[in-house]
């Protein structure tokens, strides 16, 4: 039997003892004692391995207490890369206490619930070491050993919660003489959930006082480890933190250890025997720059190589558009003007954008100037980098969509606002030119819509049909049926009254490969119809009024041709 592949298992210790496939990201521990960071900022996409690996630096690092705990943990990574890295590297394993503290729970519709679900994950890992600091609590003081209990019962004041992580370093520091490894894990979920939500502020405030307490002049700390998607180097959050080290996916430093190379790709399809459907693995999931290093997202390649382990055949998925938040290319969509709607249009073209990389924003930033925006969606993995320049003391980059499973996620980003948008507008007017026969008067109107929305033409046929339908489906007088078999074919669009005695239509629609073959083409699409027989079924329904219109579209442009059943 193959091993089980991980889905979502983000223990490190699961991840071994369970037995399933995984990609050995420990040189990551080699590289991180080699440079001696105090404290180091990791930002990548989300779903790229930063909960598993600050997973493995805790069994690595940690001291547990319990000297049977500390062998089972050593013994998790034989085999390992780093085991062959060296005496040097080996004899780091278990010597530190480490507090690790993930930050997605932070996710919250308000402050409150979000400052309850941080207090609880400070509390439970309090909890977690509360065995130590029972068994030396007489080298604490009173107020120590007070303030420790009750952030570990979560009855702690917000004003001790703040000083937390300060407090376990101290701790820990009195019963066991060593300094301590602190590991936080998507740092930025809660400040990004409080900017949609309305109390970035408030929540900005209290994560920078967790932080300055724990990353400022603490001399109980050995180093710390923070993860998150967004580069926000001079965040008030980490205001007079000079000794931070910002490692984001511009670095060449520690580029391969988060997401898979090309290789790690080639070796689990081999295992999976699966290699053949490489090439579509590559066109899907690959695509983004760490650096100089090519890099997969890891998510959906292992996602991918569960469904192709049962069937060969499987169709790829965008599995990353369920796990990663899109508000922000909601935001981007729905604020856009005409020179923004262009930029996406070109991007989904396959094209380039060129942006400068602004080290310094915030949140508060993102719609201060269009490339603060860019910068986002570059950080969260939204775009990738094809090439990257030196221009007016500034970095920039030709920066595009990464593969076809993000391309996916702005399509239908766009379509959903474009159903939105259309569910607004008023097309009486359509329906009466549309019951008039008054063709010229559609293609006027359509073509307003169209210069109005976000177009993308790779699936051409599907966006079109999309947009027609959608707008065709705001009718409270009709029902719209779209690919229905009839006659000797498929037409794209019916149209009909509830009643027999009423109304219906034929659509049939064409897309042409320039302008000038708008005309002829909308006159093809209606001849279609009459050569298929598409009003055939509409007939044997029992209508007797069926009117027939051919759609001919290019790009912003479209041409409506009509004509009577017949």
């Amino acid at each position: 039997m193959k091993r089980p592949l991980p889905i979502g298992v983000e223990n490190f210790e699961d991840m071994v003892n369970s037995g399933y496939c995984y990609v050995d990201k420990t040189m990551l521990i080699k590289e991180l004692l080699d440079r001696k960071g105090e404290v180091n900022l990791f930002t990548r996409p989300r779903r790229f391995g930063k909960t598993l690996n600050l997973s493995m630096l805790r069994y690595f690092f940690e001291d547990t207490g319990d000297e049977k705990r500390n062998e089972q943990n050593k013994n998790l990574f034989q085999g390992m890369k780093i085991i062959d890295a060296g005496d040097a590297y080996t004899a780091q394993m278990g010597m530190y206490p480490v507090f690790e503290l993930t930050l997605k729970s932070a996710k919250q519709e308000d402050y409150d619930m979000a400052y309850y679900m941080i207090q609880d994950a400070v509390s439970t890992e309090f909890e977690r070491h509360r065995d130590v600091v029972e068994r030396g609590k007489e080298r604490l003081s009173a107020r120590e050993y007070e303030q420790y209990t009750a952030v570990a019962e979560g009855k702690a004041e917000e004003k001790t919660v703040r000083n937390s992580l300060r407090l376990f370093c101290q701790c820990m520091h009195k019963i066991t003489g060593k300094n301590s490894v602190i590991l936080i894990d998507e740092y930025d979920v809660p400040l990004e959930n409080a900017y949609f939500r309305g109390f970035y502020e408030r929540m900005a405030g209290f994560v920078h006082a967790l932080f300055e307490a724990a990353l400022k002049t603490n001399q109980y700390l050995q180093f710390c480890v923070i993860t998150g998607c967004l580069r926000i180097s001079k965040e008030s959050i980490f205001t007079g933190l000079n000794h931070l080290n910002i490692i984001s996916v511009l670095d060449k430093k520690y580029s391969e250890h988060f997401g898979f190379t090309e290789q790690e790709v080639l070796r689990m399809m081999s295992y999976y025997e699966v290699e053949n459907r490489f090439p579509t693995m590559k066109e899907w999931y690959d695509g983004y720059l760490f650096g100089d290093t090519e890099v997969y997202n890891p998510w959906s390649v292992i996602k991918f190589l569960y469904d192709l382990y049962s069937d060969e055949g499987a169709f790829p998925r965008p599995y990353w558009i369920n796990t990663s938040s899109n508000e922000i290319i909601k935001d981007l969509i729905s604020r856009a003007d005409g020179e923004t709607k262009g930029q996406i249009e070109a991007l989904l073209r396959g094209e380039t954008l060129d942006i400068r990389v602004h080290e310094e924003i915030t949140y508060e930033d993102m719609h201060s100037h269009g490339e603060n925006l860019w910068n986002f969606l570059y950080f969260t993995g939204y775009l990738t980098k094809e090439s990257e320049y030196f221009k007016e003391a500034s970095i920039f980059l030709r920066a595009r969509i990464p593969n076809i499973e993000v391309k996916t996620i702005y399509q239908n980003t766009v379509l959903s606002w474009m159903r939105d948008i259309i569910k607004k507008e008023d097309f009486h007017d359509l329906y009466r030119a549309m019951e008039n026969g008054d063709a010229e008067r559609m293609t006027g109107i359509l073509n307003g819509q169209l210069f109005r929305t976000i177009s993308f033409y790779d699936s051409v046929e599907n966006f079109y049909h999309g947009f027609l339908t959608g707008i065709l489906s705001q009718s409270e007088n009709y029902l719209v049926k779209s690919n229905r078999e009839s006659g000797n074919g498929r037409s794209d669009i019916m149209v009909k009254s509830p009643s027999l005695r009423g109304r219906s239509f034929v659509l049939e629609l064409k897309v042409s490969d320039s302008i000038d073959d708008l005309e002829k083409d909308a006159q093809k699409a209606l001849q279609q119809i009459y050569d298929k027989k598409y009003a055939e079924e509409l007939r044997v329904e029992g209508y007797r009024k069926i009117d027939c219109y051919g759609v001919a579209f290019f790009r912003k442009d479209c041409e409506v041709r009509f004509g009577k059943g017949q």
